[in-house]
């Protein structure tokens, strides 16, 4: 198998065969994202990814879930991801999803006929992080694509069969943007209404622009209180037209929760408030990236 590292994959996937298409992400200039800092983008060739996908075969060939890695592996052109994902159902005979982290343009780039030919090949879900729904807030965190992009492009997905995960990211408008932020993220996440929406919590990561404008006072940081007081006003105001599995439960946020929104949602506040009121959050040596 032929890793480059790091690899990184959504906490639903830890059971999937995670499988580099490419390798880093094609746009990498998001202020707050480390996480392909060290590598340069390139899609890696179809020999290379045809090897991995065979000698996985004799290793666990009842594979049922793949993750198409690095960060964007949707960039690829219909045509490169089909024989990709034709030979997995070839290799994978029990296979029942293939997943990917994906952007607005990968999405937007291809045609609708195109989107539904990745569908019928077992392309079931794409991750998207929004990040947020504030214009002020996606130019501070360097987002390539406008929130309304965002929108469009997971209504497209889901027209073509396509379920989407949504990530929304606490903390990040700083403490100037804050109430924006979170008010902004709800209603673009309720017009987007994904098949499942987590929030997680801004880490300032060493050697990120971010964490240069937080050196010069650029960017202000918000604490666990103000954190949790976003996560309320989000939960507040979602809206979805469809149930939306919501779920906290990444390693950098300060309290887990997990529900079905809006059916969930007194009982989700309710237990923000009472967390809020007792102090009973995680602490930070235990949170993570």
């Amino acid at each position: 198998m032929h890793y480059s590292q790091p690899v990184y994959r959504p906490p639903s996937e830890a059971r999937s065969f995670i499988l580099q298409v490419t390798h880093g992400c094609s746009y990498n200039r998001c202020s707050f994202c480390a996480m392909y800092l060290s590598k340069r983008f390139r899609a890696r060739p179809l020999a290379e990814i045809e090897q991995d996908i065979v000698e996985m075969a004799r290793i666990a060939p009842d594979t049922r879930r793949v993750f198409l890695a690095d960060g964007d592996a949707m960039v690829l052109s219909a045509a490169r991801l089909t024989p990709i994902l034709d030979l997995l159902a070839t290799q994978f005979p029990r296979l029942q999803r293939v997943t990917a982290y994906t952007d607005a343009k990968a999405i937007l780039g291809k045609s609708d006929a195109e989107l539904a030919e990745l569908r019928a090949r077992n392309l079931r879900l794409v991750y998207l992080g929004l990040e947020s729904g504030s214009a002020e807030v996606l130019a501070l965190m360097r987002k390539e694509a406008s929130a309304a992009e965002m929108s469009e492009a997971m209504r497209r997905a889901h027209a073509a069969g396509i379920k989407s995960s949504v990530i929304v990211l606490l903390g990040a408008g700083g403490r100037t943007h804050s109430e924006g932020h979170a008010i902004e993220s709800a209603r673009v996440a309720s017009e987007i209404s994904p098949h499942y929406l987590s929030a997680l919590t801004l880490t300032v990561v060493p050697g990120t622009e971010l964490a240069a404008m937080v050196e010069r006072g650029e960017f202000q940081p918000i604490g666990p209180e103000q954190s949790l007081a976003e996560l309320r006003t989000l939960v507040e105001r979602l809206e979805p037209a469809r149930p939306t599995i919501f779920r906290t439960n990444h390693a950098s946020n300060y309290l887990p929760l997990e529900g079905v929104l809006p059916r969930n949602r007194d009982a989700i506040v309710a237990t923000i408030d009472r967390a809020l009121a007792e102090g009973a959050l995680r602490p930070e040596w235990m949170r993570g990236l």
